[in-house]
């Protein structure tokens, strides 16, 4: 059923997001404008418009969602891939994506204030091991939780 989705999804965001599906949503809307003097600007007029956009809306969340999560953890994957292969790398940076947002912001913080140093190597290493450093204990501290 996973797999069934994931490709219903993909097909789903892929045409959603071409200019003619964009087009045509927007002739929808104006078809429908154009009918209201017909129908006396009538409830059922408003509601027709109104359960559809909500309707659509609802289901494409989960559509989106789902094509947001398998691109997001497909670019980790890579990422990853790339840190494992790179000799110069630092390996414990796998898997930060799971750290929260105080977490990420302050080692962000110490390596955007390592990399505008005009210090030496050894500092910026020094700097690099003290963030990995941190970032293994935050990352065992949550794997013991």
């Amino acid at each position: 059923m996973n797999a069934l989705f994931s490709k219903f999804s993909n097909a789903v965001a892929t045409a959603t997001g071409k200019p003619v599906t964009f087009v045509v949503a927007v002739l929808l809307v104006l078809v429908w404008a154009v009918s209201g003097p017909f129908f006396g600007f009538s409830e059922v007029w408003q509601l027709v418009i109104n359960t559809s956009t909500t309707i659509i809306t609802f289901l494409m969340i989960f559509v989106l969602q789902n094509s947001q999560n398998r691109d997001g953890k497909a670019l980790q994957a890579k990422l990853d891939e790339l840190i494992l292969t790179n000799r110069d790398a630092q390996n414990k940076f796998i898997g930060i994506e799971r750290l929260d947002e105080d977490e990420l912001r302050e080692l962000r913080r110490l390596l955007d204030e390592k990399a505008c140093d005009e210090g030496s190597d050894d500092d910026l290493n020094s700097s690099l091991r003290d963030a990995r450093d941190k970032l293994h204990a935050v990352t065992e501290a949550r794997a013991a939780e």
